[in-house]
């Protein structure tokens, strides 16, 4: 502990490095859950790259790199905080545009509360409570073990070119379909199998591994083999939409993605708000004590030294910064539309605090027990727009005019609040590393802060770019295949029904009752200590996604466990050095897949043509994906058991 606490941290390689790569992963991070619904951590692949760069200065050490890896997660978990929500007001039809000072203000806004939020939880659930803080503990060995990072780049390089020549040859220049899907009509019922044949998709399920891999497939598995085959079978001639599509000659795979997106996924609604509120109800202990314990620490710090290793910043400046912060978030919201009073805004910029404080301790602790990956932020953001939008609706009344400023105004509450709780969750990992490091905890806060800063300089950017390139959300003429921003859209969605557009709240009050009984379940299984839980909002997520995302995801976790079992008999370092490279390889392939993603837009935004970069008028169709995902799985499968 001594040599760390001569070693430097904040120096200025290190803050450039740790900026660079914050507008990289945000970039890459925004895009991977835009295309499909999820983001994971980079702190892992973030604090490889830095060992491989900052090796090349004499002086460089592992504190400056654990600096490094803070700031770049930081940027990716700003990106899912904005991409979860900010898309909405674009699908709501608000805005046409990402426009820069908007988006800047909004994730800015909300990343920074994120940051003061949990600077009083860090002794709390880290030091007291000694949550497991999944990524956090493996970035720690990743930064310990370091005795070839070379290897870990070459690695990383190495799947990164993959991951982007496959993104290349699908969308770019059309050699394959991105999906391979069929369905059939039976009976009345439809039957219906697809997958993605997207890399990123498979590592997303390799570094979640298994067992949240197999809840994300199930709950794909109630809507598409059980819930839409009954919806169909009930109302395929009674339902004037389906039976016109049947009319006019729709296939069975149309008919089902109808049915998906105007009933079922909303069952997932209803399994992502019981699973919020449950969140909430079963850390309330934890929440306080955190409080308590950033409010001792003060008295501490007047009485004598802290050790380096136990200096947060400073309460008294948390809670100014806190204070200052609400007066921009109170003029931000006046702002929204002239009919937004003061006895609107004032309300709600309260509630806009005290949720985001909230959530972003109950995303803090989750991140604790499933890791940054797997935190349910989109349930937390689903029950802070629905609350804020039920609250707006007895303020305002309902009308055309608030029905247009109603939506908006709480998706608006949402995004600060996700942000807030993506770089919470986000932030408690990087402190569980710097904690085992023997890192300063202030400084590491400080870092935080500077990766939400140089994330949000480049969000607005890249979000235009890949709206102009493919669009978000909702299908048009030109952009008929966007990207589908899940989330978004349910956010949209949940805004929108609350205000008179119509939600289908039987096909919530369903979801609700499916999330009640995974709840139960899962504490029965916590209850006989099985080896798996069910956590209530994966299941959530898997009824809300179209299915061919959730099925490549399911065979990563296969990947993951079937490499875990091959390991068994291997000593201890050798089973975590190939586990190591294997999400190393599995975040190289999300990175280049979600770059080229980004690059991609670039020429179509220019030429106005999606398929400016094709090489054949019709794709080749699933099965040459199909033969790639095979290879690359292969070979995540033999670089993960590869001997040490």
């Amino acid at each position: 502990m001594n040599q760390a606490k001569e070693l430097p941290q904040l120096t200025v390689k290190a803050i450039a490095l740790g900026i660079v790569l914050s507008m990289i992963l945000a970039g890459a991070n925004a895009y991977l859950g835009l295309f499909a619904g999820m983001t994971v951590s980079a702190s892992i692949p973030a604090a490889v790259i830095s060992m491989g760069i900052l090796r090349l200065f004499r002086d460089s050490n592992i504190l400056e790199n654990n600096i490094v890896q803070t700031a770049a997660s930081a940027g990716e978990s700003l990106a899912a905080g904005v991409i979860f929500t900010i898309p909405a007001l674009v699908i709501l039809g608000y805005w046409n545009v990402f426009d820069y000072g908007w988006v800047t203000i909004i994730a800015g806004l909300g990343g920074l509360l994120g940051v003061l939020f949990t600077i009083p939880l860090r002794r709390s659930l880290i030091v007291e409570e000694g949550l497991a803080y999944p990524e956090g503990r493996a970035t720690a060995e990743v930064l310990k073990v370091g005795e070839d990072p070379e290897s870990g780049v070459r690695q990383l390089a190495l799947a990164a070119v993959t991951g982007a020549l496959v993104k290349l040859g699908s969308s770019g220049l059309r050699l394959w379909s991105e999906t391979a899907q069929t369905a059939a009509f039976a009976g009345k019922g439809i039957a219906y199998i697809g997958t993605n044949v997207s890399p990123a998709l498979l590592s997303v399920g390799y570094i979640v591994g298994l067992n949240i891999a197999t809840l994300v497939c199930v709950g794909g598995a109630i809507s598409w083999f059980i819930a839409i085959p009954i919806y169909s079978a009930l109302y395929l001639e009674s339902d004037p939409m389906l039976s016109q599509m049947v009319a006019d000659g729709a296939g069975a795979t149309d008919v089902a993605f109808q049915i998906w997106t105007t009933q079922i996924r909303y069952m997932g609604v209803g399994a992502m708000l019981t699973g919020g509120v449950w969140a909430l109800v079963s850390m309330r202990g934890s929440l306080v004590s955190g409080v308590r314990s950033g409010l001792h620490q003060m008295s501490a710090r007047s009485t004598g030294a802290i050790d380096h290793t136990e200096q947060d910043a400073p309460m008294q400046l948390v809670l100014i910064g806190i204070a200052i912060f609400v007066v921009p978030i109170f003029f931000l919201y006046s702002n929204i539309h002239d009919s937004l009073g003061i006895g609107i805004s004032l309300p709600m910029t309260i509630v806009m605090v005290v949720a985001g404080f909230l959530f972003s301790s109950v995303a803090a602790y989750m991140a604790g027990l499933v890791g940054s990956s797997n935190n349910p932020i989109s349930g937390i953001t689903i029950a802070t727009i629905l609350f804020s939008a039920l609250l707006l609706l007895w303020l305002m009344g309902s009308g055309e005019e608030q029905s247009h400023v109603g939506p908006p105004a709480a998706i608006l509450i949402g995004a600060v609040v996700c942000c807030a709780a993506a770089i919470a969750g986000d932030n408690m990992q990087d402190l569980k590393a710097g904690h085992l490091l023997g890192a300063t905890p202030w400084k590491q806060q400080v870092m935080q802060g500077v990766g939400v800063v140089s994330a949000v300089l480049v969000m607005a950017p890249i979000l235009n770019l890949l709206l102009q390139a493919y669009g978000i959300g909702v299908p048009t003429e030109e952009r008929p295949n966007p990207l589908l921003a899940p989330q978004a859209t349910l956010m949209a969605s949940v805004a929108q029904g609350v205000f008179g557009a119509g939600l289908p709240w039987r096909m919530v009050a369903i979801g609700a009752v499916i999330g009640a009984v995974i709840i139960g379940v899962d504490e029965y299984l916590k209850k006989i200590d099985a080896p798996w839980h069910a956590p209530v909002l994966a299941v959530a997520v898997g009824i809300y996604l179209p299915l061919e995302l959730s099925v490549p995801i399911f065979l990563g976790g296969l990947i993951a466990h079937a490499a875990e079992r091959s390991l068994a008999d291997r000593s201890e370092a050798d089973r975590e050095r190939s586990m190591r490279l294997g999400i190393l390889a599995a975040a190289g392939l999300i990175t280049g897949e979600a770059l080229v993603g980004i690059f991609l837009a670039i020429p179509i935004v220019l030429s106005g043509r999606p398929d400016v970069l094709a090489i054949s008028d019709e794709p080749l169709g699933g099965a040459p994906g199909l033969l790639v995902m095979a290879g690359i799985a292969i070979w995540v499968y033999r670089v993960a058991t590869r001997p040490g």
